[in-house]
């Protein structure tokens, strides 16, 4: 499957804000956000470009693209099947985004950030319902439990990864069990649960043109 290969710290620079795509290191001084505040490329200093509507339709589509890790192709899929639901557009496409495996596995805090917590799901690493699921696209659904297999629980990543989420906490619609290394879907997320990094209403307005 195609991937982006490149440096992630050039994602952020270039929307201008830390997407939290390299984990403990967008947290620290290392930071490229915090290094250099302009876009990367030779003119990103000189570049101060005002964009139109469609630009910022267009930054927020790939800002939502680049936080979740899926390309083009797929977050376009994600959107038809989003638009053909009932409901909210841009709320059912958050919710399809964050409903992906490894986002539950980065949210629950089994890996530092989502790229981390894909290779967990490729390598065999989760369990859903004490089922064998090796796809980081894998939609989790209400009730489902998420676990690390036991043979995996001894790893040292993931066990950093889970005393950090212990200390900053995960989301209410989902609940922990560090005793066990698994957690379970509460509920489906609300729109206030996701949060306002993104922008909804904004790629809605882009694909509907």
């Amino acid at each position: 499957m195609a991937r982006y290969r490149g440096s992630v710290c050039r994602l952020c620079r270039r929307e201008r804000m830390k997407l939290y795509l390299k984990g403990d290191r967008c947290h620290s001084d290392k930071c490229a956000v915090n290094r250099r505040e302009y876009p990367p490329g030779q003119h990103g200093q000189r570049r101060r470009m005002k964009h139109s509507d469609y630009g910022i339709q267009l930054r927020e589509k790939q800002k939502a693209k680049r936080i979740y890790g899926v390309l083009e192709k797929q977050f376009r899929q994600y959107f038809e099947k989003a638009d053909k639901a009932k409901g909210v557009t841009g709320e059912n496409l958050l919710r399809f985004l964050e409903g992906r495996l490894d986002n539950i596995v980065f949210r629950l805090g089994f890996s530092a950030s989502r790229k981390q917590a894909r290779q967990l799901v490729l390598h065999g690493h989760v369990r859903v319902n004490d089922r064998k699921v090796n796809i980081p696209s894998y939609q989790v659904r209400e009730g489902d439990v998420v676990a690390i297999k036991s043979s995996s629980q001894k790893l040292q990543a993931i066990k950093d990864s889970v005393e950090t989420i212990v200390r900053s906490g995960v989301p209410t619609w989902l609940e922990l069990d560090t005793d066990h290394f698994n957690g379970t879907i509460k509920a489906i997320p609300t729109r206030e649960d996701l949060g306002g990094m993104i922008q909804d209403h904004l790629i809605v307005e882009l694909y509907s043109k």
